[in-house]
């Protein structure tokens, strides 16, 4: 409904000739329109609005465009290449792979990212070496997906391989049925596993299933290729420029770090401790005006919300407020749950507002953290090392690098404040990331 409203939009003002390529139609209406898939490998709607890996390269084609996006969702993954191939959307960004069944369908743009494909399992049960260990198993993969594929060309050679094709469930639900033993395998792409294990970590990786595979948007086949060509240059220069890649590292650097006992802990505490504490946290956020997800990520890092945590040095409660601290920010009992809670929150906020506001986020609220932890001074001198090298001093990937340099004398004695374990506000960093991510994810309907 929406591009047919478009199309009689365009061609009530007249600008809509039936000799107007695709992209003039395009920049006539103003409007993108993208199609992709609720996962958190590709789009869903987080505590501050619309993320994902997806629409950030979505958004930043329709600015080089110079035209709004319009992005949506479908029920069926299986959908997705046919609303392109019928021109019901401009274009597919839904972290496909390119392969030859689906080129069948549609023309794919410049590939930005390689995955593999990975058969799971589920942790303790007897792992599978082979594909001839999946036969007579029960295997359920998305209906309509480059999965099928592959498991048509296994079954050439294993006749008696067989699965399930499901039309409607996304690959993070099917990976919650193997979890869950409801299912024994699926296949997911291995981005796909290394996000979804913090969801499910009882899901592994048995084997990967061929070499890697490029992802790449899918648009309509045709000899119209205008805004193919617009896509072509703007992943040539967001590749160059290294857009592309610090818009990977957000969402998949830090998977390289899983804990699965501590993940399976957090998603307990998640059930059991939050609740009681997490009006005070939706509370003392809105008054600084914070995320409550990143308030709470906060004091699971430093107390695993349990508010008679006690440090050797001394710091308490659920934030583990220093003495001093806590008598900067007018906290009497810090051991008191809504008490510590409040003064975590207003010493995040001072924090915060000492980070140049010019530093873009999320950059500006993990270099805060880091501040939180190490001190705003050595947080300064990381990022005066970090120019010194010719890194970018307010992207936080470039300072992360320079923060474990302050335990070496070599470096931390060119510093203004000398001294510091860098290394600790890099780990508190990552976890608070994890924390606040999984959380963002699970809470993303609003629950």
């Amino acid at each position: 409904m929406r591009v047919l409203a478009i199309i009689a939009l365009c061609l009530l003002l007249g600008t809509c000739s039936p000799h107007q390529t695709l992209l003039e139609r395009v920049q006539g209406s103003g409007v993108l329109e993208v199609v992709t898939r609720n996962a958190p490998t590709t789009y869903y709607i987080g505590s501050e609005g619309p993320v994902g890996p997806e629409y950030e390269l979505a958004l930043g084609f329709a600015d080089f465009l110079g035209v709004a996006l319009e992005i949506y969702t479908l029920d069926s993954p299986a959908a997705i290449i046919p609303e392109v191939a019928r021109g019901r959307a401009h274009l597919a960004a839904a972290a496909l792979t390119v392969t030859p069944s689906h080129r069948e369908e549609v023309t794919f743009g410049p590939a930005y990212k390689e995955v593999t494909q990975q058969l799971v399992y589920r942790q303790n049960t007897r792992r599978p070496r082979s594909p001839e260990q999946l036969l007579g198993r029960r295997l359920e993969v998305i209906a309509g997906s480059s999965f099928v594929d592959t498991l048509e060309n296994m079954r050439r050679s294993l006749p008696g391989l067989t699965w399930l094709e499901n039309p409607v469930m996304e690959v993070q639900e099917l990976l919650g049925r193997v979890a869950a033993g409801e299912i024994d395998f699926t296949i997911a792409d291995s981005t796909a596993v290394l996000i979804n294990r913090y969801f499910h970590p009882d899901i592994r990786a048995a084997f990967d299933l061929g070499e890697p595979q490029p992802l790449a948007w899918a648009f309509r086949a045709g000899d119209d290729r205008s805004l193919l060509d617009e896509a072509e240059r703007y992943f040539a220069e967001a590749l160059a420029s290294g857009q592309v890649t610090a818009i990977m590292d957000r969402y998949y650097r830090h998977t390289d770090r899983f804990d699965y006992v501590g993940t399976r802990t957090f998603l307990r505490h998640i059930d059991t401790r939050l609740p009681r504490y997490r009006a005070w946290f939706e509370r003392a956020a809105a008054r600084q005006d914070i995320d409550w997800r990143l308030l709470a990520a906060l004091s699971y890092q430093e107390s695993h919300w349990n508010p008679r945590a006690v440090s050797p040095t001394g710091v308490r409660g659920l934030m583990m407020l220093t003495r001093s601290t806590a008598e900067a920010v007018g906290v009497a009992d810090r051991q008191d749950p809504e008490e510590s809670i409040r003064g975590g929150a207003e010493y995040l906020h001072r924090v915060i507002a000492k980070i140049p506001e010019r530093i873009p986020e999320p950059d500006r609220t993990w270099m805060a953290l880091a501040a939180y932890n190490v001190g705003f001074g050595h947080l300064e001198d990381a990022r005066r090392l970090a120019q010194r090298r010719g890194l970018d001093p307010d992207r936080w990937q470039d300072v992360r690098e320079m923060l474990p340099l302050l335990a070496q004398e070599r470096w931390h004695r060119q510093t203004r404040f000398g001294y510091a374990r860098g290394w600790e506000p890099v780990r508190f960093v990552e976890n608070i990331r994890h924390y606040y991510e999984i959380m963002d994810w699970i809470t993303a309907d609003g629950a």
